[in-house]
């Protein structure tokens, strides 16, 4: 870790981020609100994971969003491309090796409520964990046993609430279902999420989530709707619905996530 530290403190030199966010899915344009942004590609940090999946830029863009120092990760690593739910752990660590003290996580999700429809955004409020899996088997420390009862953030949330409504975006809540993907799910695993009690499905975020917690970092997380769940249309899902609805409601996310940290917030 100390070499990819290291290496990216000396090139953002000086700038002292506090704020780290990960862009998934039609969150991509939002590094073009960077004031004074230093780009690094990801192929230049050792250790960093390379995605292969399409819409991923895999770079690091840093600068000022508004007034506010921050740290984006444009692009991640998922569990379905090597099986890895580690994956994500070097860079969440060298983020907070940096000083980094909140992550914010966005990604693209499927819909299991008709009240929340393509294009829109959900703040997540808490999560399932359905596929099992966990980057922290391994860790040998104690510190393995993290406390997940209040893994999203509150004051984080309200922030994030509070900014949505001074945008004028309206703003779900709900639980997301971590599904290991790459295929989508069934319409009957839909219907199960549903009677479990999830409000949206995706193929992200939980790993990190669960990591971020591990190096002590506060976290704020939200989808953004690419479509509804198997079967609740008739329609077959595709990656492609996901990259051509993404930027819909990623404009939208976008504008929230400005409003709260770069519109004076003031959030620690």
């Amino acid at each position: 870790m100390k070499a990819a530290v290291d290496l990216l403190v000396e090139r953002l030199n000086g700038l002292m981020p506090r704020h780290g966010i990960v862009l998934g899915s039609g969150l991509g344009s939002l590094v073009n609100e960077v004031r004074d942004a230093v780009r690094i590609p990801y192929s230049d940090l050792p250790g960093f994971p390379l995605s292969g999946v399409s819409g991923h830029a895999g770079e690091i863009v840093a600068g000022y969003l508004g007034r506010t120092p921050v740290i984006m990760l444009a692009g991640r690593m998922h569990y379905y491309e090597h099986g890895d739910a580690n994956a994500m752990r070097k860079p969440i660590e060298v983020l907070m090796g940096i000083g980094v003290k909140s992550l914010i996580l966005t990604n693209a999700a499927g819909s299991l409520r008709e009240d929340m429809a393509p294009g829109s955004v959900m703040q997540i409020t808490d999560h399932i964990n359905f596929s099992g899996k966990n980057p922290l088997i391994g860790e040998p420390s104690d510190g393995r046993f993290v406390g997940m009862t209040s893994a999203y953030d509150a004051e984080l949330q309200a922030s994030m609430r509070a900014a949505a409504e001074a945008e004028g975006v309206p703003l779900s809540q709900g639980v997301y279902m971590w599904f290991s993907g790459p295929s989508f799910e069934t319409p009957a695993e839909i219907r199960m999420a549903r009677i479990l009690g999830a409000d949206a499905v995706g193929m992200s975020t939980v790993p990190e989530v669960i990591l971020a917690r591990f190096f002590g970092l506060r976290v704020a997380a939200a989808s953004v709707i690419t479509n509804y769940g198997a079967g609740m249309t008739g329609g077959e899902l595709s990656h492609e619905e996901t990259k051509d609805m993404a930027p819909i409601g990623g404009k939208r996310l976008a504008s929230i996530l400005k409003r709260m940290l770069g519109g004076g917030n003031d959030i620690e």
